[in-house]
């Protein structure tokens, strides 16, 4: 029997012969770039590469070794292709986006759309955004926010789309692709529920707590103290607020904000509410424009793979092979499709960077259906 460091050497050798072949090969894949440039050709051939991968598979000797062969051309066909995006790169073959790069986002003069009524935790985001003195009106619904835009009846919508502690905002990652506005820019507030109740109520009054889904997600720990209440979830926290005001009945309460108690003239019945300290929620602030700052440092897109094995993971490849930090990444079911998702993903970056354009190359010629939806 040879001894370890025998059999380490050996393959130490093979190794180094390994690297220079896939060197050549790469080369090779240079040449084939350029080629396929001169004649306008795409850079994936699904039909290729299937007929090439039965091809080495039918080379194993040993049957054992057919699935890893496979793996091992899957990977570096992908890693072909990726040299080839950054060839067309180089050469200015760059996807035409669309979007129009400006020094500051064009505010002043502009209404913003927020959804809820005064109070709600989006007019909080649209005024730590926008500022006090920024037009502005309020709608029921988020899809009543965003056909504002499209009707041009509004500039910008202000939406919620993830809370650090309950989650993602399923909705609005729809409507981003129901509709065909885009991402400006973001804003983080700090959420601080409260139990708000009539004037003369007090907490042993309370039977029924009206919010938001969410914020009754998000108060679970204290809610739970009280298992007796029954809770009912209504479209907005301010609209909670409202509703406990307009009925007049001590035995109701809401889930809002301090700066709600204020405006509607209702009473803290128990301040801090939620579980999470550090509890925040991040707003989008969207456009119909297709416009981006010059120093925008995040990349939101949306793609829709094929149903297969691996088929994510190619996806997700082209962000490691370009050096391209994930930030986030959400999957939502596609309508009409069981089981089948597309994906919702955040990206350090900007549309000017080489790095992102490679990326989105390989991407838009991989992916079923790709949206860029913003660049903030």
């Amino acid at each position: 029997m040879k001894n370890l460091d025998k059999i380490r050497e050996e393959i130490d050798e093979i190794d180094s012969r390994i690297v220079a072949l896939y060197e050549e090969r790469m080369q090779r894949t240079m040449e084939v770039a350029e080629y396929k440039i001169s004649v306008g050709k795409q850079v994936l051939d699904k039909q290729r590469e299937a007929e090439k991968l039965e091809k080495v598979k039918n080379l194993v000797g040993h049957e054992e070794n057919r699935y890893g062969v496979e793996e091992l051309f899957e990977h570096i066909m992908a890693m072909s292709r990726k040299r080839q995006y950054q060839l067309l790169n180089q050469k200015g073959l760059v996807q035409e986006l669309g979007f129009i790069q400006v020094d500051n986002l064009p505010f002043h003069t502009r209404k913003v759309v927020y959804q809820g009524t005064e109070g709600a935790y989006s007019q909080l985001a649209m005024k730590a955004y926008f500022g006090e003195e920024m037009e502005n009106f309020h709608v029921d619904t988020w899809r009543e926010a965003m056909l504002a835009i499209q009707n041009r009846e509004a500039d910008y919508a202000v939406l919620p789309i993830e809370n650090s502690s309950a989650g993602i905002i399923g909705e609005n990652f729809d409507l981003m692709l129901e509709y065909d506005n885009y991402i400006v820019a973001e804003q983080i507030i700090k959420i601080e529920h409260a139990l708000l109740g009539l004037p003369d109520a007090e907490l042993s009054d309370v039977k029924t707590v009206y919010s938001h889904p969410q914020a009754l997600m998000q108060s679970i720990d204290f809610l739970n103290e009280h298992k007796d209440w029954e809770q009912v979830p209504v479209k907005n926290t301010a609209m909670a607020a409202e509703q406990v005001l307009r009925e007049q009945r001590r035995e109701q309460a809401a889930i809002a904000s301090q700066v709600t108690a204020d405006i509607f003239r209702l009473k803290i019945l128990k301040n801090s509410i939620n579980y999470s300290e550090d509890n925040s929620t991040r707003f989008i602030i969207v456009g119909g424009e297709k416009i981006r700052n010059r120093n925008a440092g995040k990349v939101s897109i949306c793609f829709e793979v094929s149903h297969e094995s691996g088929s994510l993971y190619r996806m997700l490849s082209h962000f490691m092979f370009n050096n391209l930090n994930m930030v986030k990444i959400e999957s939502r079911p596609i309508k009409d499709k069981s089981f089948e998702y597309r994906f919702f993903v955040d990206l350090e970056g900007n549309l000017n960077d080489g790095a992102v354009q490679n990326a989105l190359k390989g991407l838009m010629e991989e992916a079923l259906y790709l949206k860029v939806l913003g660049n903030y």
